[in-house]
């Protein structure tokens, strides 16, 4: 979107603001689900990230968050959580705001990025391998601890070195509506189990495309692992 200024937020109007942002996007009532602005404030303070987007007249539109991670010895940035308001949505606002989260977290030392999304969502799948050039690299069932949360970790990298891919080794193909993945809950255990499986197996995800000749059907495409 032209005109849109993507900056570190500060102070608690801004914090305060981008909480509510997160809340009315996601659709979040119960008080449990809020996001405190103390927290935005501890995160901006100890290598997190809390950054907003704004168009020309100076409204949010657009905010993520983050944190510093370690798995294995190998210091990474989990992105907790990116929105972007309806109607920003489409515009390029996801996008800056992912950059400019990358930007912060070279400076902190970290090679990578990871977050997870709904491994059914096209719209979500299609931004994060064929947009970004993400990676799966772990299946997650039920990730949040209830049924309907399955979730797969992405991780992006920082470098800006090319990855080295392998072609895809297997492909799992699956009927698709128009945003998510078998939509038929019979159809949806199958994936499910198919994801698990490929995943288990030592499988990455490299992208989720729709059959170019069939659009009522989307291709899983796994690689090797080479990590």
């Amino acid at each position: 979107m032209a005109g849109t200024v993507v900056r570190d937020l500060d102070g608690l109007a801004e914090w305060t603001a981008a909480s509510a942002l997160y809340r009315a996007v996601f659709g979040y009532d119960g008080p449990e689900w809020g996001l405190s602005p103390r927290l935005l404030a501890a995160l901006g303070e100890n290598s997190g990230t809390v950054i907003g987007a704004f168009d020309p007249d100076g409204a949010m539109i657009g905010f993520c968050y983050g944190f510093c991670a370690v798995e294995d010895g190998e210091i990474y940035h989990y992105s907790q959580a990116a929105v972007v308001a309806p109607g920003a949505q489409g515009t390029g606002v996801g996008r800056l705001l992912k950059q400019a989260q990358a930007t912060a977290a070279r400076h902190t030392g970290a090679r990578t990025m990871r977050w997870t999304f709904d491994p059914y969502a096209l719209r979500n799948a299609h931004f994060n391998f064929a947009v970004l050039g993400a990676v799966g690299i772990r299946f997650l069932p039920d990730f949040y601890g209830a049924s309907g949360t399955d979730r797969v970790l992405v991780s992006w990298d920082l470098t800006g070195g090319a990855r080295g891919r392998t072609p895809a080794v297997e492909s799992v193909v699956a009927p698709a509506g128009d945003r998510y993945a078998a939509p038929d809950p019979q159809d949806r255990g199958w994936l499910r189990q198919q994801l698990l499986d490929r995943f288990a197996a030592g499988g990455r995800l490299a992208a989720v495309t729709r059959l170019p000749d069939a659009a009522d059907r989307v291709v899983y495409a796994f690689e090797n692992d080479q990590s």
